[in-house]
């Protein structure tokens, strides 16, 4: 079962400085891991099951303080 009602299932937290910087990623309100690009982000979405994933689809990725391209605070 998903909560797409409740919002994009893939919430990708904002930059958090650091060496490398990183993002959190949260799966269905469960953070999963840190992302330091965007194929971070896609492994992560596939550990947990999801295999079809849009970067680009609002409805599935929801990205907090920058889109995609944003990895530098």
């Amino acid at each position: 079962m998903t909560d797409h009602h409740l919002g994009a299932p893939i919430v990708v937290s904002g930059v958090v400085p650091g060496d490398p910087p990183f993002r959190v990623v949260q799966i269905h309100g469960n953070p999963v891991g840190i992302a330091r690009d965007m194929l971070d982000v896609v492994r992560l979405a596939h550990q947990a099951g999801l295999t079809h994933v849009d970067l680009d689809d609002p409805a599935l990725v929801r990205w907090v303080g920058g889109g995609k391209y944003r990895w530098t605070p």
